[in-house]
Order: C-alpha cells, then structure tokens, then sequence
C-alpha cells in the first residue's frame, strides 16, 4: 500500500483522540512489511501520539537502551490478546515536540518499514534505530539544511563513494573510511593514505577550494591524493537526496554499513525532512585524480613563512602539470581491494 503523508498521520491521531481514562493503547493498522508491522497509535490516558513498530523476533531492550532525544521517546508497549506474538516499539511525541514534525518522522518511519519486505527483521531493527538516532539529532540540531557550498561538497564524497563502489570495492570498506562529514583532516582515511575530495561547478580552469594549511600536506597521511569532481548543475543529473538514495539501495541489505551511513549522514548534515530543499541536479563531467606530494603546487606550514598561521586559498588545478591517475590505480594503492 502507498505510505500515507504526514496531513493524514495527524488526521489519524485526531481519529483517535477521545478522551478516556482506560490505560492501554488506542491503535489504527497502517502497513505491514515482512513479519513487521506498523501502526498509529495514542495512550491512555495521558492521550500522547504514537507510533507502534511490532516485530515478530526482534526483541525489545527496556526503555533505558533505547535511544534518548528531544521530541519523542521511545519505549516497549504492551498490547493485549492476540497481538502478544509481537514486539512493540512505541515512539512518543512529548510535549515539548512539535506534531507537525513528528508527523514527519512517523511518514519517514513508515517509508523506511515499507520498503523493507525482503530484509531480515533484525536489520530492518537496526536501519530504524539508525533514522530514529538521527531525527533526534535533527531536533538537538536544530538545522535548516545545507548551504549550497556544503551541498555540492557532500555530492562531491558521495561521487568518489558511489565510483569506488563501481570498481568492486565493498562497501563497508569505503563507507568505513568516510571522515569528511566528521570534520576529518581528509575526507577518506585508509589504513595506508587518504583522499580529500574537492568538487566544483565552475566551467572555467579547474578551482578547488583549500581551507587550511594541513590539508594537502602529505606528511600527515601519505600517500594522498586529491580527488577533484567538476560537477554540471542539469535537469538531466541527480539532486543531493537522489545521489543518498542510491546509496542506500545498493546498502539496503547490510545493517552495519547502513548504520555507518546513516550516522555520517547526520554528522554531515543531512536529514531527509530537508529533501525538498535541494532543488539542483547534478551531473559528473569530469574527474582528476593527483598524487599530493612535493611536487605539486600547495601551500602547507613546511612551505610558508612562520609567521603564517592559517591560510585558506584557491587551487585551479587545470593549470596544473602534475599527472592525474585513475580511480581503480589509487584504490589499489592504497589497499582498498
């Protein structure tokens, strides 16, 4: 069945609000998935919105287990007769939360579950942990979503992800060595070198951005590489949720490299309630790949005057004459297969 939008979630909470003062849960069915299921809910008599998630083997940890945040809580619920075969997941709008934004997170909440038929119960446990962790952090937060540098900066990482994916690399294994939404030194931190990514819109030369004097000095992770992405804003191309649901598609099936996403997503930034902010598309139209090391053109604390402390400057590495290297030659390089 189609997942309904949040007007209608709210719609069904009001169906539900007559007063009472009989403890238990008033429940509306909304989908099944699998052996999961889910369903709108309120409590008496405290009246409070819900969202109940019944999983036939998953176990349910106590309260103190689950995750903690503003908005909402979470808890085990208790439904009488036959429904005893499940275990309930109860997701509750505090006070202090606002319903329209946690109608929001039950139609997120509801999507992920939909989409879920063909995964194992206690991965899809796992992947709803994860969105639920980072709609806690969106509240904590408080964002409005990215800036369009930090937006074409996160396609940039999600490009070389996605492109190393396509040249057989695991996953987890690129996913694992993501650092940049963590405010790494480089974006990618391998076991023997790193990556930083770079990406432009700019038609003309080839600029790059560099924000501080350590970032391409290869004394600290060797060898390194920068990984420049000329990115062309198109109808044609994919916005920034398009490029994170592709991702989670070819992801969908490994609960520990989902988890691991999810949470670089949210340090990165990025909350789906935003999705709608991200209007341009786009399209890869060139990719450079250079070895960082004495010979190119940087500045770093070894090459200025000491007096120097900080320095953020722009690169065009179009003018460069350092020779650039294929994706799959850098992944060998730096043992990622």
């Amino acid at each position: 069945m189609a997942v309904v939008n949040s007007s209608e979630i709210q719609g069904i909470w009001r169906a539900l609000s007559e007063a009472t003062t009989t403890p238990g849960w008033r429940t509306i069915d909304l989908l099944k998935a699998g052996t999961c299921q889910l369903k709108v809910a309120r409590h008496s008599p405290s009246n409070e919105e819900a969202v109940l998630i019944g999983f036939a083997t998953t176990k349910i940890p106590i309260a103190s287990r689950l995750p903690k945040g503003q908005g909402f809580r979470m808890a085990r619920a208790n439904l009488r007769g036959a429904l005893d075969s499940h275990q309930w997941l109860a997701i509750i709008r505090q006070p202090s939360g606002s319903q329209d934004l946690f109608a929001a997170v039950a139609c997120d909440l509801a999507r992920l579950i939909s989409h879920s038929d063909n995964i194992p119960e206690s991965q899809i446990y796992q992947h709803l942990l994860a969105r639920v962790r980072g709609w806690q952090e969106f509240m904590r937060r408080g964002q409005d979503g990215l800036s369009g540098e930090a937006e074409q900066g996160l396609v940039g990482e999600l490009v070389l992800i996605l492109k190393s994916i396509e040249q057989g690399v695991m996953p987890f294994s690129i996913i694992d060595a993501w650092r940049g939404p963590q405010k790494g030194l480089h974006d990618f931190l391998f076991a023997t070198g790193s990556i930083e990514v770079k990406s432009t819109i700019a038609t003309e030369g080839f600029p790059v951005s560099i924000t501080s004097l350590d970032q391409l000095d290869d004394s600290q992770s060797s060898p390194l590489y920068l990984f420049g992405v000329r990115l062309e804003v198109t109808n044609a191309g994919m916005n920034l949720p398009s490029f994170v649901n592709t991702l989670r598609a070819i992801i969908n099936t490994d609960a520990s490299t989902s988890k691991k996403f999810e949470s670089s997503l949210v340090d990165a930034g990025y909350f789906d309630i935003h999705e709608d902010f991200y209007v341009r598309h786009f399209s890869v139209s060139e990719i450079k790949i250079m070895l960082v090391d004495s010979d190119f053109p940087r500045l770093t604390s070894a090459n200025v005057p000491a007096e120097v402390k900080w320095a953020k400057y722009q690169l065009d590495i179009s003018a460069a004459t350092i020779k650039t290297e294929p994706l799959a030659y850098i992944l060998r390089t730096l043992g990622v297969y």
